[in-house]
């Protein structure tokens, strides 16, 4: 494993958990490519990726370019004559980069392709009410998402699990894949697939586009499981949103943990049901969403006794206004 020489390239959390694993288990790191630094927050302080901040802590050397085109990077890049790039939550690379390995380029996936391949799997498959994911590992082609797959491990998606909580359970599962994948490469053992073979004829393909603001904003005219998925699919970020509406009053509210009621409709959608203590009801198509955590517009979050406690909910209805266009 010490011999096979990697060229590592991720921006996230996600992608830390196996840069982690690559040098906890003894695996040639040459350099870590990552995103260029950029301002966030409300200070617009200049911030370094988590993939970087991880690298600089274990001594391994980044390239962070604008333009994965650039001829220096691309020289650097030919320099670490690599075995194999692997690629973790990281931007969409061109044929000139992921052509250059002399094994390949892997790719980890954070769902069971060619189910749910795009930007955003991991919010996608809990919003539609799957049962099942998993990760994959495959080689990068010339297209997002479609090339041979190497590995896959499936785990259970539990009903209750937000997006948060899926998202650490996959990128451990994934860096174990990872580990698995590079070991069976690094003894020429991998015999990939084209993903053509693992999608029965009957099979629809579902994608993962990515999430924008529109996405956030609950239908209420829509049943309790859809409306239940869709909250747990956006949280803790970026949250499903909603709008308290009383005269010309709107208030922006995320919710971040709901309970679905099904019972014959006894309020219309979007209709508030609330003791003004101790819990809040919105009606939907098929009976009741159980708010458990809520947070305005500006604010904390909060458990919804705290939240009534300093709320006036009387006369409010749940709603839905089209947000400006955004991320």
């Amino acid at each position: 494993m010490k011999n096979l020489k990697i060229i590592f390239m991720g921006t996230t959390e996600f992608a830390v958990a196996s840069l982690g694993a690559l040098l906890m288990n003894g695996f040639n790191v040459a350099t870590v490519v990552t995103v260029p630094d950029k301002p966030a927050g409300r200070g617009r302080k200049v911030s370094k990726s988590a993939v970087k901040q991880f690298a600089e802590q274990n001594e391994l050397p980044v390239l962070q370019p604008a333009n994965l085109k650039d001829p220096l990077f691309l020289q650097e890049l030919t320099q670490h004559n690599a075995d194999v790039f692997l690629v973790v939550a990281f931007r969409m690379l061109p044929e000139v980069v992921w052509k250059m390995p002399s094994k390949g380029t892997i790719n980890l996936h954070a769902s069971l392709l060619p189910q749910y391949r795009g930007a955003a799997p991991i919010n996608h498959v809990l919003i539609n009410g799957e049962t099942k994911t998993g990760v994959t590992t495959f080689f990068i082609d010339e297209k997002i998402d479609t090339g041979n797959i190497i590995l896959q491990e499936e785990t259970q998606i539990y009903p209750f699990e937000n997006a948060g909580e899926l998202h650490e359970r996959l990128m451990n599962l994934g860096a174990r894949l990872v580990i698995k994948t590079l070991s069976e490469l690094s003894t020429n053992e991998i015999r990939s697939v084209s993903q053509s073979k693992l999608k029965g004829s009957a099979d629809t393909l579902k994608t993962a586009p990515k999430i924008f603001l529109n996405d956030c904003i609950i239908n209420w005219q829509n049943d309790s499981a859809q409306i239940h998925n869709r909250i747990r699919g956006l949280s803790p970020y970026p949250c499903a949103r909603s709008f308290f509406i009383k005269d010309n009053i709107s208030i922006l509210f995320k919710i971040f943990e709901s309970h679905p009621e099904t019972k014959e409709p006894i309020s219309e959608p979007g209709e508030i049901i609330s003791d003004s203590k101790s819990f809040l009801r919105i009606a939907c198509k098929d009976g009741l969403i159980n708010i458990l955590s809520i947070q305005l517009e500006g604010k904390k979050r909060m458990g919804i006794n705290e939240f009534l406690r300093g709320f006036d909910i009387s006369g409010y209805r749940a709603g839905t206004i089209q947000p400006v266009s955004g991320t």
